[in-house]
């Protein structure tokens, strides 16, 4: 039986012709409204699924700016200081939110927001942060022809990547601490 919406609309009309001579509760309507409602949960969902992975998007993307194409491969050292001004990259913007906020009021969204993400960042710092491995070369290559999509991350390796154990070998895409 056709569960897309296109498909139910359009054998409905072919059967019974417009659609404004369906009654209230006949099957036809019901298929219609089905058909409706699953549409709209797998929008929801794929919007759902879209906004999980901004956030690596945008973090890969970060990385693509901030290492050149032609950079030597970096150290693990190097690779720390690189997530570490990820890190802080919002805290000239949530000092001036701070300062223009009047004594006594509470944060606004934007600042409650910001001071959130960054406290989670330093959280999986903590047990291993998810970055391409610029120790290797060829991704920083593979980094330097990333368009921007969720599917070209598969071209390049991963690392989690801590202070005190150093990293260790990561898969795409993220799952818990792989």
């Amino acid at each position: 039986m056709p569960k897309a919406l296109a498909k139910v609309h359009k054998h409905i009309s072919k059967k019974r012709g417009p659609l404004q001579a369906l009654h209230e509760n006949s099957r036809d309507a019901k298929r219609l409204r089905r058909a409706t409602a699953r549409e709209d949960r797998v929008a929801r969902g794929a919007a759902s699924l879209s906004r999980g992975r901004q956030s690596y998007i945008d973090r890969i993307d970060y990385f693509q700016e901030t290492v050149p194409d032609g950079t030597d491969p970096l150290s693990d050292a190097d690779m720390l200081d690189l997530i570490v001004r990820y890190i802080n990259r919002s805290v000239p913007e949530i000092e001036q939110l701070q300062s223009e906020r009047r004594k006594g009021r509470p944060p606004i969204k934007r600042e409650e927001a910001l001071l959130e993400r960054t406290d989670a960042e330093n959280r999986e710092l903590k047990t291993g942060f998810w970055i391409p491995d610029f120790s290797q070369p060829e991704v920083i290559k593979a980094l330097a022809s990333w368009k921007g999509d969720w599917s070209g991350l598969s071209a390049l390796k991963f690392i989690r990547l801590t202070k005190e154990t150093g990293k260790q070998t990561s898969v795409f895409p993220p799952k818990g601490l792989s």
